[in-house]
């Protein structure tokens, strides 16, 4: 069940990069694609989807307890990772990005295919709170081992607020507090924009991998993909049954927690002084080797 339900999500990715490649449809078709993706298509989608759902008011506060719980415990693994390979601070900080950020797109495709509407709703609920969080942490990261400039905190907190995803998922919870509902013509344009969203996220990650960096394994790029693809799910569950959370959520969680990192690792680690190389290669490399890690960790784990 687990297997068939991922293995959509996996083509599609495939399949952009196999486009990418050959150069179809040429130009600088398949930036524009992301970037159209980013800032139309997943937030009519988390819009539409979040704003018909009906969840719980307990469903928010223990999403954010156990999102919180699973952050904090990955940071102190990876201190401790760090104290004892004694990496330099740049490909640290490429480390702890890699073995604690996920990637939205991946996440959205999943939890809709595996778990229906109530669970692309959860899920995109957890990604809200999960993003700026992981994005505080990660600034705080560079800012204490591989800084070079002093960081503007105000900009930060202002490309967070203005996520395209967080916005989307804001408007669709409060649409779906008040039960505004959707008009039919509202209704005609958000659920095309929606039902494309998916398809073409993941077939820009696709397009974005960048199988070159790969070469030359390294054993920070080990250590980063192992916490990452089998730790952090392993923990999540240990600590949901520790916090009594069951159901819906920990599938959710457990499902975010072994998703590989985020393709906005490698701007960040560009921008901040991080190692960037070892950063393409681990956004790359977890994405292909999450292709038979998340099928063999949810069925263990669900």
């Amino acid at each position: 069940m687990v297997v068939q339900a991922l293995i959509p999500v996996f083509v599609l990715i495939m399949l952009g990069h196999g486009l990418r490649r050959v150069d179809f449809p040429g130009g600088d078709f398949w930036p524009r694609a992301e970037r159209f993706t980013y800032y139309v298509l997943f937030p009519a989608m988390l819009v539409f989807k979040l704003g018909q759902a009906r969840l719980p008011p307990s469903a928010y506060g223990d999403t954010a307890m156990l999102i919180i719980a699973m952050l904090l415990a990955m940071t102190l693994v990876l201190v401790a990772a760090q104290w004892l390979w004694g990496w330099s601070g740049p490909v640290f900080s490429s480390v702890y990005q890699g073995a604690i950020r996920f990637n939205s797109y991946v996440g959205l495709a999943a939890g809709g295919m595996l778990l229906g509407d109530d669970g692309l709703s959860l899920t995109a609920i957890a990604v809200a709170i999960m993003v700026p969080l992981l994005n505080l942490l990660c600034i705080l990261m560079f800012a204490l081992v591989a800084g070079r400039e002093r960081i503007n905190l105000a900009a930060v907190i202002r490309a967070i607020v203005t996520n395209p995803l967080i916005v989307g998922s804001v408007i669709g919870v409060l649409w779906s507090y008040f039960q505004v509902g959707f008009h039919p013509l509202l209704a005609g344009i958000l659920e095309p924009l929606s039902n494309l969203a998916l398809p073409m996220g993941l077939m820009c990650v696709g397009a974005g991998l960048q199988l070159s960096a790969l070469r030359g394994g390294s054993v920070p790029f080990i250590v980063s993909s192992a916490l990452k693809l089998v730790a952090f799910p392993l923990m999540t569950a240990g600590l949901a049954w520790m916090l009594g959370l069951g159901g819906l959520l920990v599938q959710v969680a457990v499902l975010l927690a072994a998703l590989p990192t985020a393709t906005s690792a490698y701007i960040l680690a560009r921008q901040l002084g991080g190692d960037a190389p070892l950063m393409a290669g681990i956004i790359s490399g977890q994405t292909l080797l999450a292709m038979v890690s998340i099928p063999v960790l949810l069925s263990l784990l669900w």
